[in-house]
C-alpha cells in the first residue's frame, strides 16, 4: 500500500515537472516565433523604405530635369517651344523623357523585358540548332567543326558568362595561391624573402593587371584565330584577387600548433605526410577565410576587367548602356547593378556555408 502511494507521489511529481517543461518549451518557441516574425517585418520595413525613397528621389530628378529643359527652351527659343516641350514631356513620349535616375517600376519593367528578351534569343537558338542538326552531324563526321549560333547573346548569357569567368579566375587564385602560401609559411626565411614581393603588388590596380596581362597573352597568341578575352580576363581576375588567400595560407600554416609539428615528428612523418595531414588541416580555417575574401575581390574586379578586355559580361553590358544612351538604358544598369549585388552576396555566402563546413568538421576530427 505504501508502495503504490509513494509511486503515485512519484507519477504526480514526474507529471508536474513534464507540465512545467512542456510550458516553458511553449513559451521559449512562441518567443522565437515572435524574433522570427520581427525581423521578418523590420526587413520588409526597410525594403519599403528603400523603395519608396528611391521612388521620390527619381521622380524629384526627374522633375527638376523636365524643368530645367522646358526653361532652357523658353529662353533659347520663346513660349511656343517651351509650351512644347512641356507638352512633349507630358505626352509620355520616350524622346521627350528626361534620361535621369529611372524609377523602381521602370527598372522593373527593363528586368521583365529583359527576360523576355532571353525567351526569344533562346527560342531562335533552338530553331537553328535544329536546322542546322543534319548539316552539323554530317560536318562532324567528317572531322570539321560544327556551325553554331553567333547570334547576340541575351543578359542571362552575359551573367552566365561573368560567373564563369569569375570561377576560372578563383580557381587560377586558389592554383597559385595556396601551394605558395604553404611553402612560405613553412619557412620564416622565405616569408621574410617573399615579403617585399607580396606588399608591393598586392595593392595594385586591377586595371594595371589587365595591362600586364594583356602584353603576355596578346603576345603567346599571336597568330591564333581564337578569342583571348576570355583568357585576359579571367588571368587578371586571378593574378588580382589572390593575395588574401596567399596571405592568410602563409599566415595559416605559419600558426599551426608546434605540438602537431612535434607530434608529426614522433611519428616520423614524410614532409608530404606533414603537410596533408597535420598542416593544411590546421590551417583550413583561414585558408577559406582567404578564399572567401578571394572570391569577393575577384568579382567586384571582374567589371572593370570585362569592360578593358571587351569580354562579354556584365561589365562590358553596363559600358554599352551606358553608351548607347537609350531611354531605358539607366534602368538596364540598375538591374545590372542589383545582379551583380545580389550574385556577390550568394557567392559570399556560398564560401561563408563551405567554411562552416571545413571548421565544424575539423572540430568532429579533433
Amino acid at each position: 500500500m505504501k508502495q503504490e502511494i509513494t509511486l503515485k507521489k512519484q507519477h504526480s511529481g514526474f507529471a508536474f515537472f513534464k507540465q512545467i517543461a512542456s510550458i516553458v518549451k511553449s513559451k521559449f518557441e512562441k518567443e522565437a516565433v515572435s524574433k522570427s516574425l520581427k525581423k521578418t517585418a523590420i526587413t520588409i520595413v526597410s525594403i519599403l523604405l528603400f523603395l519608396g525613397l528611391w521612388h521620390l528621389g527619381s521622380k524629384a530628378l526627374y522633375n527638376k530635369e523636365a524643368a530645367y529643359r522646358i526653361e532652357k527652351a523658353l529662353v533659347e527659343q520663346g513660349q511656343a517651344a517651351a509650351d512644347a516641350e512641356k507638352a512633349c514631356i507630358a505626352s509620355g513620349e520616350s524622346r521627350c523623357q528626361p534620361n535621369t535616375l529611372p524609377s523602381p517600376t521602370q527598372v522593373w519593367a527593363s528586368f521583365m523585358s529583359l527576360i523576355a528578351d532571353h525567351q526569344l534569343i533562346q527560342a531562335k537558338k533552338e530553331a537553328f540548332n535544329l536546322k542546322m542538326e543534319a548539316t552539323n552531324t554530317k560536318l562532324i563526321a567528317q572531322g570539321k567543326k560544327a556551325i553554331v549560333y553567333t547570334g547576340r547573346a541575351s543578359f542571362i548569357d552575359i551573367v552566365l558568362t561573368s560567373i564563369k569567368t569569375v570561377f576560372a579566375g578563383f580557381l587560377l587564385a586558389l592554383i597559385i595561391a595556396v601551394p605558395i602560401g604553404v611553402i612560405i609559411g613553412l619557412s620564416p626565411s622565405l616569408r621574410s624573402a617573399f615579403n617585399w614581393f607580396i606588399q608591393i603588388f598586392k595593392p595594385v590596380s586591377p586595371v594595371v593587371w589587365y595591362l600586364l596581362v594583356f602584353m603576355i597573352v596578346k603576345t603567346l597568341y599571336i597568330g591564333a584565330s581564337s578569342d583571348n578575352a576570355f583568357v585576359i580576363s579571367f588571368v587578371s581576375v586571378g593574378l588580382c584577387a589572390m593575395w588574401a588567400t596567399l596571405v592568410n595560407t602563409a599566415m595559416g600554416v605559419s600558426s599551426v600548433d608546434k605540438d602537431y609539428i612535434n607530434v608529426a615528428k614522433v611519428l616520423k612523418l614524410g614532409t608530404f605526410q606533414k603537410v596533408f595531414k597535420v598542416i593544411l588541416p590546421s590551417s583550413l580555417p583561414l585558408i577559406f577565410t582567404g578564399l572567401r575574401i578571394t572570391l569577393s575581390v575577384a568579382w567586384m574586379v571582374l567589371i572593370a576587367i570585362e569592360l578593358l578586355a571587351q569580354s562579354p559580361g556584365l561589365g562590358l553590358f553596363v559600358w554599352e548602356e551606358f553608351q548607347n544612351g537609350a531611354n531605358d538604358s539607366n534602368a538596364k544598369i540598375i538591374v545590372a547593378m542589383f545582379v551583380i549585388g545580389i550574385i556577390g552576396f550568394l557567392l559570399d555566402r556560398l564560401m561563408l556555408t563551405i567554411q562552416q563546413m571545413v571548421s565544424f568538421n575539423k572540430n568532429e576530427g579533433i
